[in-house]
């Protein structure tokens, strides 16, 4: 087992500490390692793909559970694959499509691990269809703060606070999913623009019962009459009989949607107001105002900011398929280093849900954004289905937005204070896994069963063997 010293930030690269990192290749280094931790703790850290401090632990251990990423089992005729926790979502893809099966829920990134996606209980543009990745568990290994794994099953107390429990109830091992079928590696995608908010608020309730996945790119810097003007992306899973010929000779083949590494022509400093105007303008001109049926490949529908990725054989550019050309709009949907584009503070991932009926909320908090002129080119809306059992599972039934803001902007910290107090007034909440500034007093109203959390985590680590940064700030 491999033991250093280094400093840690989010995915954002906000607010960084130094732990002790080690990186257990067995079940049995996990369990050493949790037992001799000191008075500060440890968590578990898979890809470092959360925006905020939920992965980071200042002064005490990191567990950097990529090393145990082993796929055990697959009943491919059942749908379910057992995997230690370390598995990335990419990983699983590769192995399950040629068999015919897809991971339950897909995020906007793929270097996510299957532990991380279930202590972020993390959800996708299928939620109002498929729930967020924890309902697809069958069953977990967990380490506990006494040193036993213990098999933990939804419906238990213990299920629904690890599930979004940020690793704060134990070192996730292993976990056996549920599948989804699908015939191809192919998308049938629907496009529409969106003339401004009340119009994509409408395609939305109207519309997203018909797909499986629907997200929306809003402009955020558009004002007046064109306030949260938007582009609707919505899709399914194509069959194989509507590839093209040379498609269905390998309808199942997974090739990542790849550009090669050009750092030069991405904004090694902050991107200005004017700029993300001007991109966020061709970016919603050239979209169709309404297109059916295009077929696009899993890769470029799903993780379309997944872009090349320091040296990864999964990733290297592929000259088959490189582009004619790269304009930067394109360019901006895939490149991996996301914080040059604001500056070297890096960058605050604010995401939040208001339920249904809420609607003005949501109006007022896009107009109070957009009337910032906050340069955020990466902002998203969707429509969240049935809430889901973890304690501290963010979707809950409504409208979240997601995006990106400079963490050097002047006066952003009140700024997003004063959005979290309109956020928990609606009944609303912020996703912690994304979440590096919320004040402590806020999180009550947010999560209702936050006391039920902190009871169990009392009696289950009454010494305090799994802490983070964000469990100091938050008290969890």
């Amino acid at each position: 087992m491999s033991v250093d010293t280094v400093s840690l930030t989010g995915w954002g690269r906000t607010a960084p500490t130094t732990a002790l990192r080690f990186r257990p290749r067995t079940y049995e280094e996990a369990v050493e390692t949790v037992r001799g931790c000191g008075p500060r703790g440890s968590i578990a850290r898979g890809f470092g793909r959360a925006h905020g401090d939920a992965a980071q632990n200042g002064g005490g251990s990191v567990l950097d559970m990529s090393a145990l990423n082993r796929i055990r089992t697959i009943d491919a005729g059942a749908g379910l694959v057992v995997c230690d926790a370390g598995v990335g979502l990419h990983r699983l893809m590769e192995v399950l499509l040629p068999l015919g099966w897809f991971p339950p829920v897909t995020p906007a990134t793929r270097r996510i691990t299957v532990g991380g996606a279930i202590g972020s209980d993390v959800h996708g543009p299928n939620h109002h269809v498929s729930g967020s990745f924890g309902r697809h568990v069958r069953e977990l290994e967990l380490l506990t703060a006494d040193g036993e794994i213990r098999t933990v099953r939804p419906g238990t107390a213990l299920f629904d606070a690890t599930a979004g429990g940020l690793g704060l109830t134990g070192v996730i091992l292993s976990a056996t999913l549920r599948l989804h079928r699908v015939g191809s590696a192919w998308m049938s995608v629907d496009t529409e623009r969106a003339v401004d908010l009340d119009d994509l608020l409408a395609r939305l309730s109207s519309g997203d019962h018909r797909y499986r996945y629907s997200s929306a790119w809003i402009d955020l810097q558009a004002r007046g009459r064109s306030t949260g003007r938007s582009v609707l992306t919505r899709g399914e899973h194509a069959p194989p009989y509507v590839l093209p010929p040379g498609a269905r000779r390998a309808p199942l083949a997974l090739r990542p949607a790849r550009l090669p590494a050009a750092p030069a022509l991405v904004p090694a400093g902050p991107l200005g107001r004017a700029s993300v105007a001007l991109l966020n303008e061709l970016r919603y001109r050239r979209a169709p105002s309404y297109r059916i049926g295009e077929l696009q490949r899993l890769s470029a529908f799903f993780h379309p900011m997944d872009g090349p990725s320091h040296g990864s054989r999964l990733d290297r550019p592929n000259r088959a398929e490189r582009p004619d050309r790269l304009d930067l709009v394109g360019l901006l949907d895939r490149f991996d280093h996301l914080d040059r584009l604001h500056g070297r503070a890096g960058y605050v991932r604010y995401q939040f849900v208001v339920g249904h009926g809420q609607e003005e909320t949501l109006r007022r908090i896009v107009r109070r954004i957009s009337g910032r002129r906050c340069a955020s080119p990466l902002a998203v809306l969707k429509r969240l289905g049935t809430g889901d059992p973890g304690w501290l599972s963010f979707p809950v039934p409504g409208w979240t937005l997601a995006l990106d803001l400079p963490a050097a902007l002047p006066g952003l910290g009140r700024f997003l204070d004063s959005l979290d107090e309109e956020v928990a007034a609606a009944g609303g909440r912020v996703c912690l896994a994304k979440d590096a500034r919320l004040r402590p007093e806020m999180l009550a109203a947010m999560y209702p069963r936050l006391d039920e959390f902190r009871s169990l985590r009392a009696e289950l680590d009454p010494h305090g063997a799994f802490r983070s940064d964000l469990s100091r700030r938050l008290s969890l």
